[in-house]
């Protein structure tokens, strides 16, 4: 444990000193230096979970993929909707192998290249150096189809698709090489993905990410209920029938049903600090905020997770 904080401690001051130069990095790069979540604290998705599992190897015992005449992929690309899961194993990797966690917001790496050209090729040798003297990392590329992705707006036909992708690949390749890294991307929209990106020595296995209806979605629901009756320290729900909730309406993934969690634990919240006696969760306000959040999605010319009030 003393070694793993010291890694992390590395891991933590070599970022800082790298994202200090290049603005595009600190804009668009996060880097979690301990990252703590277990696969059992993601609810469902048994066969992306065994996907990370193997993966995982690749670190914590890589002779063995030698002793069944195999080898590790050069990386994993999860597919799948947004707020399914990906971003989260891609965390669980990174703390089932003891190792920092850095997620590349691509979309706004794309928008930072474009606007700040001129540093690319100085970007690109120091991205290498500084992989080169990190400590093992899970990189996870997130949203790789740049161009559709929600946070710049989606469909931008304005980003100049050529040079941006080249840089993208670019910054890829050098991730694999630097061989003590695990790579992961990811991405909700892979109809569109461009293959260059799937190509054998990038992200060579491709890994659905898709939750069983409704079991996945009712274990997610009881692990972050659980969850956040241990950060309240006091319990919180009053015997919820998940199951019940979930199958009021099918739309919904993960992410969007622990946002409608967390809105009725704020309108509980909300009624103490008003001087009332709010009382524990119950399926029936968790089917009103359902409720609630469909008739918000209706409104929304393409609804997407949490964007509802």
């Amino acid at each position: 444990m003393a070694d793993d904080r010291i890694q992390a401690e590395r891991a933590q001051n070599l970022w800082t000193s790298f994202e200090r130069k290049f603005e595009p990095i600190a804009k668009s790069v996060d880097l979690e230096a301990d990252p703590q979540l277990g696969l059992d604290q993601i609810g469902g998705l048994a066969a992306a979970k065994e996907e990370i599992q193997t993966y995982a190897c690749a670190a914590t015992d890589p002779a063995v993929y030698a002793r069944w005449g195999t080898y590790p992929p050069s990386g994993l690309l999860l597919i799948g909707r947004r707020g399914v899961g990906k971003r989260q194993l891609a965390r669980a990797l990174a703390s089932l192998t003891h190792c920092s966690f850095l997620c590349v917001a691509v979309p706004r790496l794309a928008l930072e290249i474009m606007h700040q050209a001129g540093k690319v090729g100085e970007l690109l040798a120091a991205w290498s150096q500084t992989l080169g003297e990190m400590p093992p990392m899970t990189i996870l590329f997130n949203e790789l189809e740049f161009s559709q992705a929600q946070e710049i707006g989606a469909r931008r036909p304005d980003l100049p698709i050529g040079p941006v992708m080249d840089f993208l690949l670019d910054v890829v390749d050098r991730s694999v090489e630097a061989e003590s890294h695990l790579v992961i991307g990811a991405t909700s929209h892979p109809d569109t993905l461009r293959q260059a990106f799937v190509q054998p020595g990038r992200f060579e296995r491709v890994v659905e990410v898709s939750a069983e209806y409704p079991g996945d979605l009712v274990a997610a629901l009881e692990i972050h209920a659980a969850n956040s009756e241990k950060r309240a320290g006091k319990a919180l729900f009053d015997s919820v029938d998940w199951k019940n909730v979930v199958e009021r309406y099918r739309g919904p993934v993960a992410g969007d049903w622990i946002r409608i969690m967390h809105a009725v634990l704020r309108r509980k919240a909300r009624k103490e600090a008003a001087g009332e006696s709010p009382t524990p969760v119950t399926t029936q306000d968790m089917i009103e905020e359902v409720d609630r959040y469909r008739r918000a999605n209706t409104q929304m010319a393409a609804p997407h997770a949490g964007n509802y009030v």
